[in-house]
């Protein structure tokens, strides 16, 4: 059962959600690519007004949004956004909530010194997005739903992303998995996966868990052991940074075998924590820019 709040606060609502999908066995982070109408603009990440990608659990969010209501453009943006487009959100229609943090300050008594010291903080605020399928009148640039790349122009992107970053790479065996110790990626050989998705789609995950690296991103949740509650949190971010890469590479992301074991871990792991879906996506979406700056061309990076 999901938990019950009194009070929705944005992180409450996000892993209410989430939890509601996890308990039916179903990934929400997969759903972009299990329709067949959703090929088109499923696959990408979803877009802001200014063609900019969202990032974080915003791509979760309208992931499942647009999976639930059937919509195939990428692109949202808020109501006075679409105003100034000279677009109109028509009547009836119910926008998608998302989220951003905000900075604020609070005044604290300091007891040792007598004085009142202002405090810093952060806080997530929601706000409301429709789809462009939601609103008339837009320019025609919003009406075009981009087309798939052909197949192999995808995979051979893939290929040329993975071959540029440094990771130690082995393959074979039946197994996929990061191991820390010896820093390397252990994958089955290409010709054991059914589809070359699902090669690049597990390769994405595995490197992923590689920038988890104490010389790299230096992220560990406190993990002790195999299957603790440390290693689901980084299981979490791993899934879905291989979504984000996925997404940013146009590769469908295939669920894991272990998906059922893993669902059940997750949601123990939201349930005790509303703020772990958020700060999950953050870990993901810093990972996924990470292997991205890596993966740049050398003249690229120089120039940068």
């Amino acid at each position: 059962m999901t938990r019950q709040t009194t009070r929705q606060d944005p992180h409450s609502r996000i892993t209410d959600r989430i939890l509601a999908e996890l308990e039916q066995g179903t990934r929400p982070w997969t759903k972009p690519w299990s329709g067949g109408d959703m090929a088109a603009g499923g696959r990408a990440r979803p877009l802001r007004a200014t063609g900019q990608p969202y990032r974080g659990i915003n791509v979760l969010l309208l992931w499942m949004e647009a999976q639930t209501s059937g919509f195939a453009s990428p692109s949202w943006m808020t109501y006075r956004q679409a105003q100034v487009l000279g677009g109109q959100v028509r009547k009836g229609e119910t926008g998608a909530a998302i989220v951003y943090y905000g900075d604020s300050q609070k005044t604290v008594h300091d007891e040792a010194s007598g004085e009142d010291k202002a405090q810093s903080f952060r806080f997530l605020k929601t706000y409301t997005v429709f789809n462009v399928a939601q609103i008339d009148g837009l320019p025609e640039r919003f009406q075009i739903v981009p087309e798939p790349a052909p197949e192999a122009e995808r995979i051979e992107a893939a290929e040329a992303f993975f071959a540029r970053l440094p990771a130690t790479v082995h393959h074979g065996g039946d197994k996929a998995y990061y191991m820390p110790s010896a820093d390397r990626i252990q994958l089955p050989p290409f010709a054991a996966f059914h589809e070359p998705e699902g090669y690049y789609a597990t390769r994405g995950h595995e490197t992923v868990h590689w920038t988890s690296h104490k010389s790299r991103l230096d992220r560990s949740f406190g993990r002790e052991r195999w299957g603790d509650e440390g290693y689901a949190r980084e299981e979490l971010v791993a899934e879905l940074g291989a979504a984000f890469l996925a997404a940013d590479l146009g590769i469908a992301l295939e669920p894991r075998p272990d998906h059922a074991s893993y669902i059940a871990s997750w949601i123990r792991v939201l349930q005790n924590d509303t703020r772990a879906i958020v700060q999950a996506a953050a870990h993901a979406e810093r990972a996924v820019a990470y292997l991205h700056q890596l993966a740049k061309p050398e003249e690229v990076k120089a120039a940068a």
